[in-house]
């Protein structure tokens, strides 16, 4: 049977035995329903609880939920057992909460969420050998770092991880010694560079993956937000709470503020919808924001490092690159369905961009294969 998450939004009064009491009054009346409580998890602070259930459908939880004591969840989705417990921890009742009659459980689903990435590698790189190496090395460090500070990995591979933190210090300090280990050791002999994201977040909210919400601000952070670690404004409130409110350092840290978060959401679902349009421009941008002209360039500008016009050059660029990949479409048609006026002048941009014409990087690809 297919594995589901629900959420329950709680309201102030309740604690964590209230929770673990209607926790144990669905386990006596599951079967009726064919499902099988997992486990739960219940934020004091936040007032959610999130539990893990396998039944043969969404509607049999709600039924469930609703005879046992009458606490329908406020969303479910389908999730993975493995991936649940890359994030969480754990898919069943921690041992010392089966200590007590009422298994109770005050362990809070909210995570902080790394993304470590190496980018701006030259697509026409003759250092290809030594630049793997290097690779390989940083990458054995930074596994060494995350399992230092109880970081769980829970997708990696030799240029990316994503990671989840149960504390929001040790997220901090391992994205600033990643970094520093970085700098110190490989930077200097490489072409590409390194970049962290930290956000936080539950994991069922608004989308359908788990801590899906949370994933797509840290991955538009890093593809537009400029600076080599970059935390969300929660993570830094939350970190100068657990720290007796010891501040963040801005030297090594860019901190996004929660109102450019907002813009950054704003300017994803407006680029998202209308990139491949070749009438695109930066004046449609400040209708869809309600920014002026010049407004707009001056925040993505501090943002970003880049005007409207190169933003949306970029991310047509990094789609193309992506259609490439796929070996699907020919030139022409991935310069066109990009919003590029000719072929011509896509290959130049591409060029420009990534160091290799397309047709050569096509070429590359196909010899790579």
């Amino acid at each position: 049977m297919p594995i589901y998450m629900d959420r329950h939004d709680v309201s102030e009064t309740v604690t964590a035995e209230n929770v673990a009491q209607l926790h144990q009054a669905d386990l006596k009346i599951q079967d009726k329903f064919k499902c099988r409580g997992l486990t739960y998890w219940f934020d004091e602070n936040r007032k959610t609880a999130f539990c893990l259930v396998e039944a043969p459908n969404k509607e049999a939880i709600k039924e469930m939920h609703d005879h046992a004591h009458g606490e329908v969840p406020h969303r479910i989705i389908e999730v993975d057992d493995s991936i649940v417990e890359s994030f969480l921890g754990r898919i069943e009742d921690p041992v010392k909460a089966q200590k007590t009659a009422l298994n109770i459980i005050n362990d809070p689903a909210f995570r902080i969420i790394m993304l470590v990435r190496f980018k701006d590698f030259s697509l026409n790189n003759s250092l290809f050998e030594k630049e793997n190496q290097a690779l390989v090395k940083i990458n054995d460090d930074i596994l060494q770092i995350i399992l230092k500070l109880n970081g769980r990995i829970v997708k990696q591979n030799s240029k990316s991880f994503l990671i989840s933190f149960t504390s929001v210090t040790n997220a901090v300090l391992g994205a600033l010694e990643i970094q520093s280990k970085f700098e110190k050791d490989v930077k200097k002999s490489v072409t590409f560079n390194l970049k962290i994201v930290l956000g936080a977040g539950v994991p069922v909210a608004e989308k359908e993956g788990l801590f899906e919400d949370t994933i797509d601000m840290v991955e538009s952070i890093y593809k537009f937000i400029k600076g080599h670690v970059v935390i969300t404004n929660e993570v830094k409130d939350l970190y100068e709470s657990e720290n007796s409110n010891k501040s963040i350092d801005y030297k090594f840290i860019n901190v996004l503020k929660s109102s450019d978060e907002k813009f950054l959401n704003n300017l994803m679902s407006c680029i998202e919808n209308n990139w491949n349009k070749t009438d695109l421009k930066a004046n449609d941008f400040c209708k869809q924001l309600g920014y002026s002209k010049s407004r707009l360039y001056r925040k993505m500008m501090f943002l970003t490092g880049q005007s409207p016009n190169a933003f949306i050059k970029e991310f047509r660029l990094n789609m193309a690159l992506e259609l490439l990949n796929k070996q699907i479409d020919n030139i022409s048609e991935i310069a066109f369905k990009t919003g590029f006026n000719s072929p011509t002048y896509f290959s130049k941009c591409f060029k420009e961009k990534f160091g290799i014409l397309p047709s050569n990087y096509t070429k590359l690809s196909i010899n790579k294969a």
